[in-house]
C-alpha cells in the first residue's frame, strides 16, 4: 500500500515504541518545506486546516476538521490551487502526477492525491494523518499548486474518478509556510 495512515491505536504503538515498519510515518526533513490550508464551505465558513509537510521519503498531509457534517468524506489533493465557490471546480481533478487511476483499492491505483476518507463525529470534529510516499513538495507546489477538497460522501477507494465520493463540501489552497 502506497499510503501509510497513522490513526489513534496506530499513535498509542508508536508512542509506545513500537517498531513496526508499516507504522512508520515519516520522519520530517530538517528545515523541510511545509504547506497549510484553511478549509472552507462555498458559504465561506471555517471548517478545518490542512498541512502538507516533507518527510523522509514522501509528504505528510494532516486534516483538522471542525464543523463538517457528521460522516464518511473523501479528502483528496486537487491540482490546482483554487477554491472558488460554490463548486470548487476550479481545483481541478486529484493529484496524479504518476498518472495511475483512482483509489487505493484499485489494481492501476493510486494517484498521489488519494487519500483515506475522513471520518467526521457527531460534533462536527475529525482528523487524518497520511504520508504519501515519494510524493515532493516541488511536485506539490507547482506553478499554479494545489488545494485540499473534501467531498459529501466516502470515497470507495476504487472508482474513477473521485471514488463515487460525490460533491465538493469545502477546499482550501495549499500555501508555502
Amino acid at each position: 500500500m502506497r499510503m501509510v495512515m497513522m490513526a489513534g491505536v496506530g499513535a498509542a504503538m508508536l508512542l509506545a515504541g513500537c517498531q513496526d515498519k508499516a507504522m512508520d510515518v515519516g520522519t520530517p526533513v530538517a528545515g523541510g518545506e511545509r504547506a497549510t490550508a484553511m478549509l472552507r464551505t462555498a458559504s465561506g465558513a471555517d471548517v478545518g486546516r490542512a498541512t502538507a509537510m516533507a518527510v523522509a521519503g514522501g509528504v505528510r498531509f494532516t486534516i483538522d476538521g471542525m464543523g463538517m457534517p457528521a460522516g464518511t468524506h473523501g479528502a483528496h489533493v486537487h491540482t490546482v490551487g483554487r477554491c472558488d465557490a460554490p463548486d470548487f471546480t476550479t481545483a481541478g481533478g486529484h493529484w496524479n502526477p504518476t498518472a495511475m487511476k483512482h483509489g487505493s483499492m484499485n489494481p492501476q491505483g493510486p494517484h498521489e492525491g488519494d487519500m483515506p476518507n475522513l471520518i467526521v463525529g457527531t460534533d462536527g470534529r475529525g482528523t487524518l494523518g497520511v504520508t504519501i510516499p515519494g510524493a515532493t513538495m516541488a511536485g506539490l507546489m507547482d506553478a499554479d499548486g494545489s488545494a485540499i477538497v473534501i467531498h459529501a460522501g466516502p470515497d470507495d477507494l476504487m472508482t474513477d474518478p473521485a471514488g463515487n465520493s460525490g460533491g465538493r463540501i469545502a477546499c482550501g489552497v495549499l500555501t508555502a509556510g
